[in-house]
């Protein structure tokens, strides 16, 4: 068969052990030949191209970010007749079948071209760890990794100037890195999205730790808004998918924490440092199995369908679950975190 892969969407660590994982299985296993879009669906629509025989993807494992390059493009962007392009190309390089690798917009795409009669597979990717239809996305892993590395830090710091240090984490519409990274690093309040804190409840957290001689520090995720917030206390500017593009809450925080409570306080950002360098060991045995396993899906006939984790098992789902619902942070695991506040 010929298949072609394409990364789409933000950048993420693990990207590449995909490409190689389905690359050397296909190589390996079916005699397939392979060629990889460049920049995502942009690679598609303008018939941008190169080949990917196994010797392309040596060592490509360990090494952060994608070979194929990336963008947010949209193949239905601007009422263009996205499938029948796609069609086209397809046809005029006999592929059989797309691997697309992409988190929810990625898929969301994947799934209306598999609907027009496209042949897609796809694999799920997202540093937030936010697709229903996976236990764990790759990426995750490598980003809770260098956020609790960064938080770990910023105590060090906040404790020699005996400051309020609030860290603003990835995590558009749940707070799973900030959950994590936040019980990691032994933050004393932790914002996410899914259960919003009032700032007076932030603040009395910071003022319990403050009390107790720490320094208190605070995550949270960047999708987060304070209970009481008043309706434009946020502001963001909207990209290609009517999504908002996040980043300043804690900027937003610190000020209000500083002059509510007399504590100096100080935001940082961590923004795309969590999503650079070399995936962790974990993300790329995952990315490694998924990548293997989309080649299966697609020889076995499972064209719109995505690989998934279940539990420590690669199973398929239908691109419709990945998209449909998203995985936030049970109730459970909130309150797991809370009795560690303060």
């Amino acid at each position: 068969m010929k298949i072609g892969i394409l990364t789409s969407g933000g950048d993420c660590p693990g990207l590449n052990a995909v490409i190689r994982g389905a690359v050397i299985k296909g190589d390996t296993v079916f005699e397939d030949e392979f060629l990889g879009y460049r920049d995502g669906w942009r690679g598609v629509i303008d018939d941008d191209w190169v080949p990917l025989p196994r010797r392309r993807v040596r060592g490509i494992g360990r090494v952060g970010g994608t070979i194929l390059g990336t963008s947010r493009s949209n193949p239905f962007a601007d009422g263009e007749d996205g499938a029948a392009i796609v069609r086209r190309h397809l046809e005029e390089h006999e592929i059989d079948a797309i691997i697309a690798i992409g988190g929810d917009g990625t898929l969301f795409t994947a799934n209306r071209l598999v609907d027009s009669g496209i042949p897609v597979v796809g694999v799920p990717k997202t540093v937030d760890n936010d697709l229903d239809a996976t236990d764990y996305t790759f990426g995750f892993d490598t980003a809770v990794e260098i956020a609790t590395h960064a938080l770990d830090r910023l105590r060090i710091t906040g404790d020699s100037h005996h400051r309020c240090m609030v860290a603003e984490v990835m995590g558009r519409s749940v707070g799973w890195i900030a959950l994590h990274s936040g019980m990691a690093a032994g933050a004393h309040v932790i914002c996410i999205p899914e259960f919003p804190l009032s700032i007076e409840e932030i603040c009395q957290q910071v003022r319990s730790a403050f009390d107790r001689g720490r320094a208190p520090l605070v995550v949270v995720a960047e999708g987060f808004v304070p209970r009481d917030a008043p309706e434009d206390f946020m502001d963001y500017d909207l990209d290609e998918f009517g999504r908002p593009r996040f980043g300043g809450i804690a900027q937003a925080l610190a000020p209000l924490i500083e002059q509510r409570l007399g504590v100096e306080s100080r935001a940082t950002v961590l923004g795309h440092i969590q999503r650079g360098g070399e995936p962790t060991g974990y993300d790329r045995v995952l990315a490694t199995r998924l990548g293997t396993a989309a080649v299966d899906l697609v020889h076995s006939g499972g064209i719109g369908r995505m690989v998934a984790l279940r539990g420590t098992e690669i199973v398929d789902v239908p691109l419709a679950d990945a998209i449909d619902s998203v995985k936030r942070v049970p109730r459970s695991r909130w309150e797991e975190a809370t009795v560690l506040f303060g």
